[in-house]
């Protein structure tokens, strides 16, 4: 149920070459459930002094852990039929209809819920969730920040309001949400993505790439942090961390082509053009099995570009005068003409966009 933002930050060409990142893709937390588990439902929470409309509530829960959704949410409604006034039935009721993308009837139903029970921060929890996937973003980060009120712990909530924060183009407010999700979980590799993000479109380079490195270290197989942060570290002049980066990311994920091209672009900007040739020459070869022929054509015409750069140039002699040969103290220029040497600004292909959204993944 992921969803993709177009977030593009155009950066000037580094150095003689531009570097470019691939997308991700944006995600919001999965929904929050009471925790009342099993026989010890009654023995813990009396949900209602109608015992059969306990009994209900009770089955609809068992059937819901066990994704018999339909069989949760006819146990649910009979429960309530019985007693009107369970809040975590509604609540239930409302997970079950935001799996099902009935959005509007989700939202009712958290709604409910809150109105029996103001002190429920799931329910405004999940009405933020809802409410984000209908775009009404303002209105999700008011349930977010609800849920927080009456549960600061609730790293979820925390971490869909950074997303929701960054969307209305808040980043200072989103970092601040993405840290403190993060002090709350400091397993949540979504988080130190995105705020690497967001760090970087501020222009904290240097705390985008310690977040990038976080980023890797809890999911290695993140290819958009790997150039990312190795483009970062190009910006800042450490061409071979960078490099080191760029072959971490391609012994990791060999496909990516996006490694490759990066890895290219920063052995060109060394100056060592063999490799920088070998780089492009695997990018290609990995566009084309893709399928964007666009990019690895692209990629060719720079391959051609670069072959020129180390073919040998012939020295050219000055031209001179029949009176000037006859002058054995006439010097003779024997140097290339520095005019038909390509220098590194020639070989410029065209600039491509980093990409930088959210990262995804729905998490329980």
């Amino acid at each position: 149920m992921s969803q993709k933002h177009q977030i593009c930050q155009w950066f000037p060409a580094l150095h003689k070459l531009v570097l470019f990142c691939s997308s991700a893709f944006l995600v919001l937390v999965a929904p929050t459930m009471t925790e009342l588990p099993g026989n010890k439902l009654l023995a813990q929470n009396v949900v209602s002094q109608n015992l059969e409309a306990a009994s209900y509530f009770q089955q609809g829960v068992m059937r819901y852990h066990h994704k018999d959704l339909a069989g949760a949410e006819y146990a649910f409604r009979q429960a309530l039929q019985l007693d009107s006034n369970i809040a975590s039935a509604h609540n239930y009721l409302g997970n079950i209809l935001l799996q099902q993308s009935r959005f509007d009837a989700a939202t009712q139903e958290y709604a409910e819920a809150i109105k029996l029970n103001p002190n429920l921060g799931e329910a405004y929890y999940n009405l933020g969730l809802a409410l984000h996937k209908q775009k009404q973003t303002q209105a999700a980060i008011t349930a977010y920040r609800q849920a927080l009120i009456i549960n600061p712990t609730m790293a979820n909530a925390q971490y869909n309001l950074g997303l929701a924060l960054y969307e209305k183009g808040q980043p200072e407010e989103a970092i601040a949400a993405y840290k403190q999700a993060i002090n709350l979980d400091s397993y949540n590799a979504n988080a130190y993505f995105n705020l690497a993000i967001a760090l970087q479109e501020q222009g904290k380079l240097s705390e985008a790439i310690t977040a990038y490195r976080q980023t890797l270290k809890l999911n290695p197989d993140n290819a958009v942090a790997y150039n990312n942060m190795g483009s970062l570290l190009t910006i800042k002049g450490q061409i071979s961390e960078a490099i080191a980066t760029y072959q971490t990311a391609i012994k990791r994920l060999p496909n990516n082509a996006e490694a490759y091209y990066n890895l290219g672009v920063a052995f060109y900007n060394q100056g060592e053009f063999k490799k920088a040739s070998s780089a492009f020459k695997r990018a290609r070869k990995q566009y084309r099995q893709q399928g964007n022929t666009e990019q690895a054509n692209k990629i060719e015409q720079l391959m051609q570009q670069v072959a020129q750069m180390q073919e040998p140039k012939q020295p050219q002699v000055s031209q001179v005068s029949q009176d000037d040969l006859s002058n054995p103290d006439t010097p003779i220029n024997t140097e290339a003409n520095p005019s038909d040497i390509p220098t590194p600004e020639e070989i410029n292909p065209e600039e491509v966009p980093f990409s930088l959204e959210p990262s995804p993944g729905l998490k329980q």
